[in-house]
């Protein structure tokens, strides 16, 4: 299945949605990936300017793979 996400919420959202289907607490959550709770509890609300490097970290725990798309002339090897 493929979700859009456009906005810090929808990225929230769907990391909530994710974790609650697979019955984890945000606790555990943040222990699976090397986090801290607070952490969660931010990405979750949507807030803008949570670090990448700890969102790749949220999403490798949930199993949720990342994929960008955009023009298709762009050479993926520069």
């Amino acid at each position: 299945m493929t979700t859009l996400i456009e906005t810090p919420q929808h990225l929230g959202n769907f990391v909530r949605q994710t974790r609650k289907a697979l019955r984890l607490t945000q606790p555990q959550l943040a222990l699976a990936s090397g986090v801290g709770v607070r952490f969660i509890v931010e990405l979750e609300a949507g807030k803008p300017t949570v670090r990448l490097e700890n969102v790749l970290r949220v999403l490798q725990a949930l199993g949720i793979t990342l994929a960008a798309s955009g023009l298709d002339d762009i050479n993926e090897d520069p």
